[in-house]
């Protein structure tokens, strides 16, 4: 029996998917025809599993990036903070993706900067090699650690989706995210800033005077890192909002 599209496009949207018809065609197109390969791939969706898993990849920026099992899931809502970091970086100018996962960023700053020098870093390995994968000269380890330190103070841009959700707010993110993502992504420790202060206090060994950190976050972690950004010297400090006027990050000017 052949599955056709609205079949697939019913069960997923019964199952309170709300981009059900788009996933549908995704799933069917992934599983090339094969109706036992669709038949797993659409059991793998009702369980929960992401998308990008099942289907190999992600769209972010207008550009097809793979996403291998186990790796963090690039968001449509760190899209702006791409473009973002891509204004603000030079044509032969750096740049350093932190906590890169699949090297979504990363990527997106290659293709609108062909002329300059992007790496990244992740601690996972499967996001190294996935990233690698993609074309990112990605560097496994800890933030800024791994990194060639023939970069120190020449970087353009900083940029990042590090961990920042407060441990006591994990329980409230979706119940497929935590099922099937690892808190490594995720957890910014009791009050969501504490990797984002690491990145704050690290930036400056690497970033040019002038240069600039743009990293996503939440809530109040702004007002919260404000004393941190500015012992760093870092001015110019602008809080991200996203359409619904919901904080998503920050960008600001490092000015030693």
């Amino acid at each position: 029996m052949v599955i056709e599209l609205d079949d697939v496009t019913t069960r997923l949207a019964d199952a309170g998917f709300i981009a059900a018809r788009e996933e549908a065609e995704e799933l069917l197109e992934c599983s090339e025809g094969d109706d036992r390969v669709l038949a797993s791939m659409i059991e793998r969706r009702l369980r929960g599993e992401p998308l990008a898993w099942i289907t190999g990849f992600a769209m972010f920026c207008g550009s097809k990036i793979r996403v291998d099992r186990g790796v963090y899931v690039p968001r449509w809502q760190s899209e702006p903070l791409a473009r973002r970091a891509a204004t603000r970086l030079p044509a032969q100018g750096r740049a350093i993706d932190l906590c890169t996962g699949s090297g979504a960023i990363a990527k997106t700053l290659q293709l609108s900067r062909p002329g300059a020098r992007i790496v990244a870093s992740d601690l996972d390995d499967r996001a190294v090699h996935c990233a690698g994968s993609n074309g990112v000269e990605v560097y496994g380890g800890d933030l800024f650690a791994p990194l060639p330190r023939d970069l120190e103070g020449t970087v353009d841009v900083v940029v990042g989706v590090v961990p920042y959700v407060p441990t006591r707010s994990l329980r409230l993110l979706p119940r497929d995210t935590m099922v099937f993502e690892s808190t490594l992504s995720y957890d910014g420790g009791e009050d969501g800033v504490h990797i984002l202060r690491r990145v704050v206090r690290e930036s400056g060994r690497f970033l040019r005077p002038g240069g600039a950190l743009l990293i996503e976050l939440g809530g109040d972690e702004v007002e919260l890192l404000q004393d941190d950004l500015t012992g760093q010297q870092f001015t110019d400090v602008e809080t991200l909002f996203d359409d619904d006027g919901d904080v998503r990050g920050l960008e600001a000017t490092f000015n030693k």
